[in-house]
């Protein structure tokens, strides 16, 4: 500004030698309106550079003169005066972070490859920025060893069967990491779990044996009620030896209703056997009568 000001009064000396008062005069005063101007011009595009308007989900971190300001700004309009203040935003809003996949190896010795999910969102912006340089990317990189350790302590089944005690552990495990930074982790959650061909075929024949074995339960379980209640069906006919035969005129009904040309009754076994035994005994007395 100095210097400017001795190159106006270098000007306005060297133009009163050439010209007259009067038009010196009108120079300068056409100097000073034209500085004026620009000056006005210069403060206004500062100040107008100087507002910064923050949605409702973005707070504005300011450093003043490197140091850090007691509370974040926003949302809303905002001044920010540089060179003197920086602002950094950031935002509030919940954020999916996709983790790549991890190749396990559990406890029982299986190998897969497994990836996850994470949801966080920044709480306290002020060490979102201070205290972490990227706490996505560093995020990120303690999930896949959180991911890594964690199910490689579980067994194969527990990882399928108890999915959410697993995603339970994992976030409470990165939590305890990211809220010095002021981040959330909301929710994690295993999103895939890929097994070789081999422990696919291995899985597909265990289960297949299992609904063997339960439906070879299941028919002896049905054979054994079926022969239960037979028994109590003989016990109840041989109480009234009648109900016998009434069983088998219905059944002679149940045939007539086909129409059939064979008709089949049933004979109980026992009247062969009395048959037989009142043979047996006829046999034996005309034995005698032979050998005398």
């Amino acid at each position: 500004m100095r210097f400017a000001l001795q190159l106006v009064g270098t000007a306005i000396q060297s133009a009163v030698g050439v010209l007259g008062t009067s038009s010196v005069e009108a120079s300068v005063e056409s100097i000073s309106f034209g500085f004026t101007t620009i000056v006005i011009i210069v403060v206004v595009i500062y100040l107008l550079s100087s507002i910064k308007i923050l949605a409702e989900y973005e707070r504005g971190v300011i450093f003043r003169l490197g140091r850090l300001l007691p509370s974040a700004k926003g949302p809303g309009v905002i001044l920010v005066f540089a060179p003197v203040d920086r602002m950094v935003r950031v935002s509030l809003r919940q954020e999916a972070l996709e983790v790549p996949p991890q190749d396990i190896i559990t406890r029982d010795n299986v190998t897969l490859k497994v990836n996850a999910v994470i949801f966080l969102r920044v709480i306290e912006p002020r060490k979102a920025v201070v205290e972490v340089s990227n706490y996505v990317y560093q995020t990120s990189q303690f999930a896949q060893t959180t991911l890594r350790s964690v199910l490689g302590e579980q067994e194969l089944d527990e990882l399928l069967a108890h999915r959410d005690k697993i995603n339970l552990r994992l976030q409470s495990i990165l939590d305890m990491h990211t809220s010095p930074w002021g981040v959330k982790v909301t929710n994690v959650e295993v999103k895939q779990v890929d097994l070789n061909e081999t422990m696919v075929r291995a899985m597909a024949k265990q289960a297949e044996a299992e609904r063997e074995k339960r439906s070879k339960i299941i028919h002896s379980e049905g054979e054994f009620s079926a022969a239960q209640r037979l028994v109590d069906a003989a016990h109840l006919l041989a109480s009234e030896p009648v109900s016998v035969q009434l069983r088998y005129l219905q059944t002679l009904t149940e045939i007539g209703v086909e129409k059939n040309t064979t008709v089949i009754f049933p004979v109980p076994v026992d009247f062969f056997s009395s048959i037989q035994k009142v043979l047996g005994k006829a046999g034996e007395e005309t034995a005698p009568g032979k050998t005398a």
